[in-house]
């Protein structure tokens, strides 16, 4: 009865069926299983922690209950609680992509960067590189930017190539590294990755300084957005509109740079050039696209400066 009225949707009655029958035989893990997927469905994230917690008690390698459990603790915003019951749930399916991936994802909700990364690299080596969550790896890329910005006590400088940041941290230091790793495996090994994974390549090279890698990735990102479809899409030409944006920033600071050359300021006139001309019939009203066009008044601006001080 219990069950019948779990599938008709009436979690509520499901819940006190359930409790009238574990009133009979409290020792039984699948019935309390039970009542806290029928507590999930009815919003009641208490009845549901009492559930799952007496599964665990009867049954402390039952993996989905430890999944559960994470889960309502990352609810209730109790980020340790949720990492402890993730770390539980793995001791019993170290193999399962999903439960690595939840496991970042709660890491880093309590600010644990390392451990996000170290579920990131699992689910990359369990996948063979066919799983990636770009959108986790976006947010970690913008919790260790925001490091390096607090370390240094302002944006962070772009320095020579291979330079290091004066006052990043050596913990800082090592969370770039590490995030450098998994991009870098994910570009090398990975198929069917988003543009987007090109962008947070790029971010990473800007953060250590290494503009010509940035621009190289950024490139690459533009590249795989360009197409027939770019000019018919509204959401996919913002996308291509702020690659572009920042690949021809990025070539504005390289020429501003102490080995730059008037090449890179040529190369980025030319292509917004081109997307602004390509752009003006259907996008000319989205801010992207007035964007690109301030973007190429600066560089026009700084390439009449040159000529005359040439």
């Amino acid at each position: 009865m219990a069950q019948s009225a779990y599938k008709r949707g009436d979690y509520n009655k499901s819940i006190l069926l359930w409790e009238s029958a574990l009133a009979v035989n409290s020792m039984d893990p699948d019935d309390w299983f039970k009542l806290g997927t029928a507590a999930v469905k009815a919003q009641d994230t208490g009845k549901a922690l009492d559930a799952f917690t007496r599964v665990i008690q009867l049954d402390p390698e039952n993996e989905k209950a430890w999944t559960y459990f994470a889960s309502l603790h990352a609810m209730k915003r109790k980020g340790k609680e949720a990492l402890i019951a993730s770390k539980e749930a793995l001791k019993f399916k170290r193999n399962s992509w999903q439960l690595w991936e939840n496991y970042s994802h709660i890491a880093l909700e309590i600010g644990n960067i390392s451990q996000a990364l170290k579920g990131v690299q699992m689910v990359l080596d369990i996948t063979n590189y066919k799983r990636v969550d770009s959108e986790l790896l976006e947010r970690i890329t913008g919790e260790v930017e925001q490091l390096c910005i607090v370390d240094s006590g302002a944006e962070y400088e772009m320095e020579v190539r291979g330079a290091s940041v004066a006052g990043r941290s050596r913990e800082t230091e090592k969370l770039l590294v590490l995030l450098g790793k998994v991009l870098q495996q994910i570009v090398k090994h990975g198929s069917g990755f988003g543009s987007d994974i090109w962008g947070l390549y790029a971010k990473w090279h800007r953060i250590n300084g290494d503009l010509m890698m940035s621009s190289e990735a950024l490139l690459k990102q533009v590249r795989s957005l360009q197409g027939s479809d770019t000019w018919k899409d509204r959401d996919r030409f913002k996308k291509f509109a702020k690659s572009s944006l920042d690949l021809c920033q990025v070539y504005v600071d390289m020429f501003s740079s102490a080995s730059g050359s008037i090449k890179q300021l040529s190369t980025a006139e030319l292509h917004l050039k081109n997307v602004i001309r390509q752009a003006q019939s259907c996008f000319s009203d989205t801010q992207e696209f007035r964007d690109l066009q301030a973007c190429y008044d600066e560089v026009k601006i700084k390439l009449q400066y040159n000529s005359i001080n040439a």
